[in-house]
Order: structure tokens, then sequence, then C-alpha cells
């Protein structure tokens, strides 16, 4: 039934993966294209957990503080208020207390964060008692927060050895992999959890287009993009929303800008906005906080970054989801 409002049957996917992840108790690594689906595979992880060891928790562990805000609004609404279940988020901007993580069902939060909790688990209960660990995003393993995410799992190993609770389920979700033998074989998935779809089974057929720019340096090479990236939405995009993602904060804004001054020259300068006198984005431009938010929303361009509040984060990803705005620059 909770799946039922937004969908009548399993992508192939997901159908390849059902057995597995809820009808045992194997650990697994789903390596699959973005857009696959790959968040109800972990879905039915959870359900299994749920019937199995009704008592335990299941957590889930994202690279970024985005994501966890992300699947927590989803899951509050979608599955943890239809099962009568309780859910708490965990990062650097929510740290609910020792008595909420206690009676949390689900715990959502980041690699840093957990490893924090995990380290003193012989103290908190609530560490032990985790029958699934669910880990989005692992390919990162090989990035920043790859070290934490060993520990994680290595401690996760640790203490169902050193307890009689049984083994926590390990469940990785990652997009295709070139070594995910290997990556499957570190968290000992064994030859029926292991699953590493190619890019062609996508549901969603994806189109490519490339550049290519001849600038050495990083800031001219960003700034000699910003055009044809400008292009490539009023030639391919249509009215589809589009995201132009960069690689840092003060990036986020200087592309922003750019498109703000192509949008400048159109006849319609605004055409990025649905409607320019929608009541969401007056709304919402009345109570942001970052001042270049607040222009690049007013012509229909949102960005998405860490260093802005919660709020503005939120507002432009309402604004963007409901389709008032075409264009967002993320990080």
């Amino acid at each position: 039934a909770i799946c039922r409002a937004r969908f009548t049957h399993f992508n192939p996917v997901q159908t390849q993966v059902f057995h597995t992840l809820y009808h045992t108790a194997a650990n697994a690594l789903v390596g699959a294209p973005t857009g696959s689906g790959k968040t109800v595979t972990a879905e039915l992880a959870m359900w299994h957990a749920f019937r199995e060891h009704p008592r335990a928790k299941v957590v889930y562990v994202a690279p970024l503080k985005a994501l966890v805000s992300e699947r927590v609004a989803d899951w509050r609404e979608r599955v943890a208020k239809p099962l009568g279940r309780t859910l708490v988020e965990l990062t650097g901007d929510v740290a609910p207390d020792p008595a909420e993580l206690r009676c949390a069902d689900i715990i959502v939060t980041t690699p840093e964060k957990w490893d924090g909790v995990t380290r003193l688990w012989r103290s908190r209960e609530y560490a032990r008692n985790v029958s699934l660990l669910i880990l989005d995003e692992i390919h990162l393993l090989g990035a920043d927060r790859g070290p934490i995410l060993e520990a994680i799992v290595t401690r996760m190993h640790y203490i169902a050895a050193q307890t009689s609770l049984a083994p926590t389920r390990v469940v990785g979700l990652s997009t295709a992999l070139a070594n995910a033998g290997d990556l499957g074989a570190w968290l000992r998935t064994g030859a029926t959890g292991l699953f590493n779809f190619r890019h062609s089974v996508r549901p969603v057929p994806v189109e490519m287009h490339i550049d290519a720019f001849s600038a050495k340096h990083y800031c001219p090479r960003m700034a000699q993009m910003d055009r044809p990236a400008y292009r490539a939405i009023r030639t391919h995009a249509g009215d589809r929303p589009a995201i132009i993602f960069v690689s840092s904060r003060r990036q986020t804004r200087l592309t922003a800008q750019a498109l703000i001054a192509f949008c400048a020259v159109e006849d319609n300068p605004r055409h990025f906005l649905r409607s320019p006198d929608d009541p969401a984005l007056l709304a919402g431009l009345e109570r942001v906080d970052d001042p270049a938010l607040r222009l690049a929303l007013s012509f229909g361009i949102g960005m998405h970054h860490a260093g802005l509040t919660a709020r503005d984060r939120q507002l432009s990803e309402q604004l963007f989801a409901a389709r008032t705005i075409q264009v967002l620059v993320a990080t």
C-alpha cells in the first residue's frame, strides 16, 4: 500500500533484487544507474528488518546533509507515519538527545555522526541494537569520507562478533561499479547479494552531449563553460527542469550570476520562471536570507550548497520541485 501510490509494479532492477533483499538476510550491494529506483530496494531490506527484528533499529547513512534531509522528509511522511514507526535525523544541524535515539526505529544520519555514535557502542545500547545498516552512495568509498565508511562497516562487524546479537545486515547502494566484486567481497555479500547493473538498464534513457574547453586554469575554464551551459538549457531542456553541478559554493554563485546576465539580454529576461507572480515564489523571496539567492530566484534560477541556511536550501528545493523555477545550480 505504501508503494502503490507511486507505482503499480517494480522496474527490472527492483524485480531482480527483490528476493534477496526482502526474503533473505544476506548482505547486499546494489550498483545501478541514477534514477533506477535504488531507494525502493533499500526499503525492501527495511521491510524485511522490521518483520524479522521488530524491536531493532534501521540506520541509513548518506554522505551529505542534503541527502539526509531529503530522505528524512520522504520517509517521515511515506514510511514512518503509515507504519507507526519513529524516525530521527542525526546530522551536524540536528542533534537529538539520547532518549530520542533510544526510542527511534529509523535513524537517518551522516558517516561522521554514526562513526561518532558507534565509537562508544559499549555504553550505548541503541548503537548495538541495529538490524540493518544502509550505506547510500557507497561508491564514494574512495573519496574523503572513505575511511569513515570503512570504520563504520568494520565496527558493526566487530560489535556483532563481541555480542550475542545477530549480525547487522549491511546493504550498500551505488552507481554502476567497475570493481563491484571487490566491494562486494568487503561487504561480505556472497554471490547472491551482489548486483551490478549496466547503464543500459536505466529506466529513464539519457542522451549525452559533450563539449570541450581549452582553458587550462580553473577560473577561466569555469567562466568559459557559462555560455555553453546556458545555450544547452535553451536548446535541449525546453520548459523542463535543468540542474547545473559545479565544484564549489563560490562557483554556484558565479554561475548563477552569469546565467542572470545572459537572461538579461533576452526579450523575456525571466523566461526561467513559470510565472513571475507565483504566490509561492513571492512568499519565498520575502523570507530568503541570502541576497544572491534572492536575486537568482527572481530570474527563475535556484542555488543549493552547504553554505546556505537550511531554510534557503529547502526553498530552492521546493521551488525547483514544483517547477516554479526551471534552473538549479548546485554543488
